[in-house]
């Protein structure tokens, strides 16, 4: 092995090697385990979220591989219309061209052409970071055979009544000019106005006062709505309002929704332009007037006046048009939530289209009956909170968008507008029978990202034909997400996969929280905060990164604070800590559900670890190859110390298995570091040397020594490899051969194993009195200044029964590494000289101080130590007694000084101690 574990030098060869070998298929034996892999957008980069996440995915799939189970991860890409679609776009544009420019068949043949070129991407991120899913089972939501499970599903559908064509209120993006759904709005808060307007009774009697936060809507108004119970306007109910600037008579109607202690207990209904207005209008029976055009500007159902003004230029000319009319009463200022669409940043509107519908009601029973009846169980638990809140308040799902990408719906109009539903064209005539020259027209819109995502669990496996993976991988065993999409992917492939193949699509839901940074604030370009992945795995400059997040912002000020952030968080840039330490870090904070502040600190720390690791391994392999291990026979003495780390690995490997199935992928990263850091490295491998190096010890325990450091080794190494695939994969090609096993790669062997015969309850608790012994020893030679290599006379007294068995047990482990020259242990009635003093259990450890030390100098050392310290107790305690900083500072603050303040204290008492102890010499 090379001196120095460097990530970059075995990474791409080993990965090379696992796909060439094809891996990562599927065996074909033993218990199916199947992961569906949440399918990334084609145009998308790994982020530290799909990192998160598809580190959690692959090791449960390497864990369940290793378990022998039949084992496939499910990978692919979403097309993600509207996100695609801009892209080459706005490559369009660069060269002064538009999508019409082009037509509609050459501009998707030219995203079909970048799609090739750059849309693996982010599948090449993902075998950066180690992945192992099926690669020959790679699907795209627009490939023939997933076309033809959406275009199935559709027909199939319609012809039961479930989709529908119907003029509905939508999100509208002006800019994209298409439907948006819910997940694609971002409703941020902005500082608005509240205008206060006077709406005339119709005869002249009086008025009634209404707020808006949009008063261009008022042009599209059909009623003015009041509580009924509400006593200042029940005269009012039925009555009609002469509408301002446009002479239209609306009706004041009486509905529950109006909250009389909002504004005036007044609102003004616009159905075409108000989700809740719409749902009131129905009620109501209210005229839906729109009047806005597909780019929202004022269309020719308003006054001439402002008809072709954008909506924003109307609204201010419509509140200049009130003004003089002696109609604007008021003008507020007010905090309000606007609705813009996630990709073009445009002001959403609620708009009145036709669109195409699915009708849920039904398919959304057996949907919430599956996560009742417990056949499918979310991890944790209370997130079926969330999802029965959505599922029982479910709308009908607008599924078009107004794209040229995507799944092209697959009906027809004739000159009628006559609507026809089929597989082809040629299969519309023939199934109703119309005449060869009667021209048809296939519908221009695609359906919704959402619909084919919805299909994954069942159309990466053949569906609609019967395939054998159908029938082995449906349901898959978890889903691994995030709460974002619970209803907008994980409600809807429950819904499909029980409408289509009568089966549940997964059977377990883990929801991850989400990754934020070091404070807690979510990742995000404009706050210039996001980390990349593959960053943290190759490095990258301050340059380079200050540049990477500052790139196209338009706004220099901003661009310069992200630059100044950067350069104060990551002044060297970022250093490369290769993916082992990367992932292991994402296992180690992923506690069921909660959101997880990047602790860069921890990397660097994992980063460590691979590097104790492969110490460790060389360690091992020094003292072990092209010895006699016991790998081909041999008589094996196994000593105390060998007994004891093999039973704190089973103890360590039922651990790791209870946190893995309970998803507590926290638990069992932190029981694999204390097992290989504290247990293995810093005290096995060094209770080895007393065996390895004694001259009195026989060729039975150096090779029962021998054997349990290089199989322990290649035991942890199987049972890291999940969480760190690549440096266990490398030592193990090293270590097993030695073990007596074949194979070329850690990923095809088992899965440790509990092993009764391994399970010492003694030992652990001879090998526990031992570390005692020995830990108190190092104690005091770090109080007492002493030097870790002088050799010491130690007196014991109280040594009970259990203690004189451990002690005859382990002679040479103490006097080894405890640097022992000689123990002697003295009668209850005999005195003992001065001397520091550490306990194990009831027996006393003394080290007689008489000739150890320079009594003056340690006194003068102690007294130095005391008065620094002294000082800064002072300086803490003024601190906490100056009431403006107690009143002023925060609370974190002054929890920070209190905790100074107890370890100063606790310093100064275990010096005086010491100086007592001197003092008697």
């Amino acid at each position: 092995m090379d001196k120095t574990f460097s990530p970059h030098n075995i990474e791409n060869k080993l990965y090379q090697h696992w796909e060439k070998q094809g891996y990562f298929k599927a065996s074909g034996h033993g218990d199916p385990y199947c992961i569906l892999l949440p399918p990334p957008n084609v145009t998308g980069n790994l982020h530290m979220g799909h990192a998160f996440q598809h580190t959690i995915m692959d090791a449960l799939t390497r864990y369940r591989r290793m378990k022998g189970d039949n084992t496939l991860w499910q990978c692919g890409t979403d097309h993600a219309g509207i996100a695609t679609q801009m892209v080459v776009e706005r490559q369009l544009n660069a060269e002064g061209k538009n999508r019409h420019d082009l037509g509609r068949d050459a501009f998707v043949e030219r995203i079909w052409d970048w799609k090739k070129e750059s849309g693996g991407n982010i599948t090449q991120q993902m075998r950066r970071l180690g992945t192992s899913p099926d690669w020959d089972r790679e699907a795209f939501t627009m490939d023939p055979e997933l076309s033809e499970a959406v275009q199935e599903v559709f027909v199939k559908l319609h012809e039961e009544g479930l989709i529908y064509r119907g003029k509905r209120l939508v999100n509208w993006d002006p800019v994209l000019h298409t439907a948006v759904s819910d997940l694609e709005v971002l409703n941020e808060e902005e500082d608005g106005f509240m205008w206060h307007m006077r709406y005339p009774l119709a005869d002249g009697s009086g008025e009634l006062i209404v707020a808006t936060t949009r008063p261009e809507t008022m042009l599209g108004d059909t009623a003015v709505a009041v509580h009924p119970d509400d006593e200042r306007y029940q005269s009012y109910i039925g009555q009609q309002i002469k509408l301002p600037l446009t002479g239209r008579l609306i009706t004041i109607v009486a509905d529950d929704y109006v909250d009389p202690e909002f504004g005036t207990g007044c609102v003004k209904i616009t159905p075409a332009h108000d989700f809740n207005d719409y749902d009131m209008g129905k009620r109501h029976d209210l005229e839906m007037i729109n009047i806005l055009t597909d780019d929202a500007k004022i269309n020719d159902n308003a006054p001439e006046h402002y008809r072709g003004l954008d909506r924003f230029d109307a609204r201010k000319q419509i509140v200049e048009d009130l003004d003089k009319a002696g109609l604007l009463v008021k003008v507020e200022n007010h905090k309000l939530k606007v609705p813009r669409g996630d990709r073009s940043g445009a002001v959403i509107e609620p708009y009145l289209t036709d669109q195409w519908y699915v009708a849920v009601e039904s398919l959304a029973k057996p949907a919430i009956e599956a996560v009742e009846s417990g056949e499918i169980k979310f991890v944790p638990e209370n997130w079926n909170k969330t999802y029965y809140q959505w599922m029982y308040n479910i709308q009908d799902w607008c599924i078009s968008r107004q794209l040229w990408w995507g799944h092209r719906i697959p009906a027809w109009y004739d000159d009628q507008q006559n609507i026809y539903v089929g597989r082809s064209e040629a299969e519309v005539r023939e199934k109703h029978n119309l005449a060869d020259d009667l021209v048809l027209r296939q519908d221009e819109d695609v359906l919704d990202t959402w619909f084919s995502s919805a299909l994954w669990p069942f159309a990466t496996m053949g569906w609609p034909n019967e395939t054998p993976e159908l029938e082995t991988f449906v349901p898959s065993s978890v889903l691994v997400t995030g709460f974002d999409i619970i209803f907008f992917w994980v409600a809807r492939m429950i819904m499909m996969t029980k409408k289509f193949t009568g089966k549940i699509p997964f059977k377990e839901i883990y929801i991850t929280g989400l990754i934020r940074d070091e404070q807690g604030n979510k990742m995000s370009k404009s706050k210039g905060n996001v980390l990349d992945p593959i960053d943290l795995i190759d490095g990258i400059s301050l340059e380079a990164l200050v540049e990477k997040r500052t790139a196209g912002m338009m706004q220099p000020q901003k661009a310069a604070a992200i630059a100044k952030r950067t350069q104060k968080q990551f002044p060297e840039g970022i250093n490369a800590y290769g993916t082992d330490a990367l992932r292991f870090t994402f296992v180690a904070m992923a506690s069921t559900s909660r959101d997880i502040n990047f602790d860069m600190g921890r990397v660097e720390g994992y980063r460590n670890f691979c590097n104790k690791l492969w110490n460790a391994s060389r360690f091992v392999l020094m003292n072990t190859e092209e010895q006699d291990n016991g790998a081909t026979g041999g008589e094996l003495e196994l000593s105390l110390a060998d007994k004891w780390i093999w039973a704190k690995f089973q103890k360590a490997l039922a651990e790791y298995e209870v946190a893995v199935r309970d998803y507590r992928f926290d638990i069992a990263a932190q029981t694999l570091y204390e097992f290989t850091w504290n247990q293995f490295c810093d005290w096995y491998l060094e209770l080895s040397k007393p065996v390895l190096n004694s001259d009195t010890s026989t060729e039975q325990q150096k090779r029962g020594t021998r054997h349990t450091l290089i199989n322990v080794l290649e035991s942890l190494l199987r049972l890291m490899h999940p969480f760190m695939p690549f440096i266990t994969d490398e030592i193990w090609q090293k270590v097993g051969p030695m073990c007596g096993l074949e194979g070329d790669c850690i990923m095809s062997q088992p899965f440790p194993m509990q092993d009764a015969k391994y399970q010492d309850e003694e030992a652990l608790a001879d090998i526990e009195w031992v570390k005692q012994f020995i830990v108190g020893i190092r104690n005091i030679r770090g109080e007492m200044d002493i030097s870790p290599n002088k050799p010491l006379s130690v007196l014991l007294k109280n040594v009970g029964e259990h203690d004189q068995n451990r002690l005859n047990k382990s002679q040479s482990f103490l006097a080894k590494m405890a640097k022992l020259e000689s123990i002697t242990q003295l009668q209850a009635t005999d005195d003992a000289p001065a001397s520091a003093t550490a306990l194990v259990g009831e027996m006393e450890i003394l080290i007689p101080m008489a000739g150890l030390i320079d009594k003056d100098a340690e006194l003068s050392r102690i007294a130095k130590a005391l008065d620094k310290i002294d000082k800064d107790y002072a300086r803490t305690k003024g601190k906490l007694s100056n009431e403006k900083f107690v009143s002023n500072a925060p609370a974190a603050v002054i929890d920070k000084e209190k905790a100074k303040l107890e370890d100063f204290q606790m310093q100064m008492d275990k010096l005086q101690a010491q100086r007592q102890t001197i003092e008697a010499l």
